[in-house]
C-alpha cells in the first residue's frame, strides 16, 4: 500500500513538471470579467501582450460580461485548472463581491489561484460635459438636493465602481441613483452622452476620457494629485478626506493550478512588468507596480481576505442593497 501511494505521489510529480516543462501547449485565455473599454480590459491586454512573449504563445483576451463581473468570475473559478485559461480581475471582482452578492457561487478566497498584483490604479470621479457639473462641491451640493435625480453610472453591481459611490454617500451623507452597465466601457458612453451624470473609475479610463473632453474630472483619489490631471484636487482637497480608495489588479487562476505552472506564469508577468511598454503606458495612466514583496501568490492572498474583511464591513454599514 505505501509503496503504490509513494509511486501515486512521484507520477503527479512527474506529471506536474512535465506539464510546467511544455506549458504553455496553445493558446492562454485571459478572461476579463467586463465588457471592452474599461479599465481591466484595457490592463488586461497591456499585460497579455507584453506576457505572450515569454510563455512562447499568444495570450487573448475574452471579455465576459454579465450580473456585475459575476459571469466572468464563474467562468473563470470552473474553468480547468491546467493553466491556459487565467482572469483578470481587482479588489471588486476579486474580494469585494464577497460583500455585496447573496450568492456568489465561489470564494475568491479559495476558489482562485492567486498569481500577481499587477498594478495600483487611483480613482477618478468625473462628470458628464453636459451635466453643468465642474466641481465635487457642486455634484454633493446637487445630491442633497436631488437625492435620485443625480445618476451615477456604473460598471455593475460588485464593480469598483459600484462600490466607490456607495462608499461616498456614507461619507457625505446623501443619496444618488446608481445606474448599471455591463462594464466600464458602456457607462462612459453614456458619461459622454450625457445620459448618466457622473461616473467613478480608475485613472487608467478616466485620464483619456477628461483629456479627450468627454468627461470633466472633479477629483482623483490617494494622497496626492495625478500627474496626468495636475488641476484636478484630491477628495481631501476638494472636501472629503475620508474618501480613498486605490485599486489594485490583478493576475488569477481557477483553485488547483500546479504550482510550476503559477511559477511560469510568474516569469512572463514578471517580465511584462520590466518591459518599457508596460513601464511606459503604467506611467501614463498614473498606475503603479506594486514592489515584489506586495504583488506575488502570498502577498495577493493576503490582500484578498483583508479586503473580503474590509468590503463587508462597507456595505452593512452603507445599508447597500445585495445583489
Amino acid at each position: 500500500m505505501r509503496a503504490r501511494l509513494w509511486l501515486g505521489c512521484l507520477l503527479a510529480f512527474c506529471g506536474s513538471a512535465a506539464l510546467a516543462q511544455d506549458y504553455p501547449t496553445r493558446t492562454v485565455t485571459m478572461i476579463v470579467p467586463s465588457a471592452p473599454g474599461g479599465t481591466l480590459d484595457a490592463l488586461g491586454r497591456l499585460m497579455a501582450q507584453a506576457m505572450g512573449p515569454e510563455l512562447g504563445r499568444s495570450v487573448v483576451i475574452e471579455n465576459v460580461t454579465g450580473a456585475g463581473s459575476l459571469v466572468g468570475m464563474q467562468r473563470l473559478v470552473r474553468s480547468d485548472p491546467e493553466g491556459h485559461v487565467i482572469g483578470f480581475g481587482n479588489v471588486g471582482s476579486m474580494a469585494a463581491n464577497v460583500a455585496t452578492t447573496r450568492d456568489l457561487g465561489f470564494d475568491p478566497r479559495t476558489d482562485l489561484t492567486p498569481i500577481s498584483i499587477v498594478a495600483n490604479v487611483p480613482m477618478v470621479l468625473a462628470a458628464s460635459p453636459r451635466s453643468g457639473i465642474r466641481d465635487l462641491a457642486t455634484l454633493l451640493s446637487r445630491i442633497r438636493e436631488r437625492g435620485e435625480g443625480v445618476t451615477f453610472g456604473t460598471p455593475g453591481a460588485g464593480t469598483t465602481g459600484h462600490l466607490a459611490p456607495a462608499y461616498l454617500f456614507t461619507l457625505v451623507g446623501a443619496k444618488a441613483m446608481l445606474v448599471p452597465y455591463r462594464g466600464a466601457g458602456p457607462a462612459m458612453s453614456d458619461l459622454a452622452a450625457g445620459t448618466v451624470d457622473v461616473v467613478i473609475d480608475q485613472t487608467v479610463t478616466m485620464i483619456p476620457a477628461h483629456l479627450g473632453r468627454t468627461a470633466v474630472a472633479l477629483a482623483v483619489t490617494g494622497s496626492a494629485r495625478a500627474a496626468q490631471l495636475p488641476d484636478v484636487p484630491t477628495f481631501a482637497e476638494a472636501g472629503v478626506p475620508g474618501f480613498d480608495m486605490v485599486i489594485w489588479n490583478a493576475i488569477a487562476g481557477p483553485k488547483g493550478m500546479p504550482p510550476t505552472v503559477v511559477q511560469r506564469l510568474q516569469l512572463a508577468i514578471e517580465a511584462a512588468l520590466t518591459s518599457p511598454a508596460v513601464a511606459s503606458r503604467f506611467a501614463d495612466l498614473a498606475a503603479t507596480m506594486p514592489p515584489p514583496a506586495q504583488r506575488g501568490p502570498e502577498a495577493m492572498q493576503r490582500q484578498i481576505a483583508a479586503d473580503v474583511d474590509r468590503w463587508v464591513q462597507v456595505v452593512r454599514s452603507s445599508g447597500m442593497a445585495l445583489q
